[in-house]
């Protein structure tokens, strides 16, 4: 089963080695990895995207990332709300013929011409990993020279308030 796990983590020299090194120890097949600065200086937000037996061994790997020293917290967010966006930088072989219906193809995903050459163009699409399957699909047939993609990142929603939280106004007194 696919899972999306965060990991908060000291920005350190060694820090993502010793993460992935547990995960590799497992046999966990690392799909994605991004990791970045989070707003707290010195802290870093590591997002992963696993391939897991079964809940057992990911309940396990998650306890086992928890007890590394610079490991502040793991979190599975796969099933909860979140928000989650990849970025792909995909350069295509374009002739200024074939310009105008390439930005027609990536116009609906709201994707940007990036660069231009005489015989490319570089493109870039952020959003679902899904909708970057299906851009790329269409761009293929054009010839891809080059795709670079960043893996998943991704956090949790922000709360939104249940119906029994908003507050009750009546008219009548």
């Amino acid at each position: 089963m696919r899972r999306i796990i965060t990991a908060t983590v000291q920005n350190r020299s060694g820090v993502l080695n010793r993460v992935t090194g547990l995960l590799q120890k497992r046999q966990f097949n690392i799909e994605s990895i991004s990791v970045g600065r989070t707003e707290v200086d010195g802290v870093s937000k590591m997002t992963f995207v696993v391939e897991v037996e079964d809940e057992q061994k990911l309940e396990q790997v998650t306890k086992q990332l928890n007890k590394q020293i610079d490991v502040l917290k793991v979190s599975d967010i796969t099933d909860k709300a979140i928000v989650a966006r990849e970025l792909a930088l995909i350069k295509i072989v374009s002739s200024s013929a074939l310009r105008s219906e390439i930005q027609g193809i990536i116009e609906p995903f709201r994707a940007s011409v990036i660069d231009v050459s005489k015989d490319s163009l570089s493109i870039q699409v952020t959003g679902k990993p899904d909708k970057i399957e299906a851009l790329i699909d269409l761009l293929r047939p054009y010839g891809i020279k080059e795709l670079a993609r960043t893996g998943l990142t991704a956090f949790l929603r922000g709360q939104q308030p249940q119906v029994a939280e908003l507050p009750s106004y009546s008219l009548l007194k």
